[in-house]
């Protein structure tokens, strides 16, 4: 898994096209397996579209960009026509502690090639922020 500078965040709908920065030194080797576990949970419920609970399990900042409803629909929309997972694999995996429009804090921007059974290379960015409650959660979501 090769590292480089973090993406901006992305939630329900893509991030402006502002300039990222990159993870400062010393968090260069941070341990992202924990938010990569997470993100794999998730994405779980995204596959079998259960927009209801992805969006339970999501981060407040993702929570506060788009309703629960809005949510279901706009993953459906985006992820109906692909059809079913044939295959994911992480490509990158980058912890900073800044991210453009974002407080500081503690990030991961997780980039996957994905299979999908109507569209043979796609790609998956799936935004994690650790919260005050000690957990990993999404924060943004986005596939093309």
């Amino acid at each position: 898994m090769r590292r480089r500078a973090a993406q901006p965040p992305l939630f329900a709908t893509p991030a402006s096209g502002a300039e990222a920065g990159t993870a400062p030194a010393a968090d260069i080797n941070r341990d992202v397996r924990p938010a990569l576990e997470a993100a794999n949970l998730w994405l779980g419920l995204a596959d079998i579209n259960r927009g209801q609970q992805s969006w339970d399990q999501a981060a407040p900042v993702f929570q506060r960009a788009i309703s629960a409803e809005d949510w279901a629909a706009n993953l459906q929309a985006a992820r109906g026509p692909l059809g079913k997972v044939k295959s994911r694999k992480t490509l990158d995996a980058v912890f900073t502690r800044t991210l453009p429009g974002q407080p500081d804090g503690e990030y991961v921007v997780i980039q996957y090639g994905t299979v999908f059974e109507h569209k043979a290379e796609a790609h998956e960015m799936v935004t994690m922020v650790f919260g005050p409650d000690g957990r990993w959660r999404v924060a943004g979501y986005l596939v093309r």
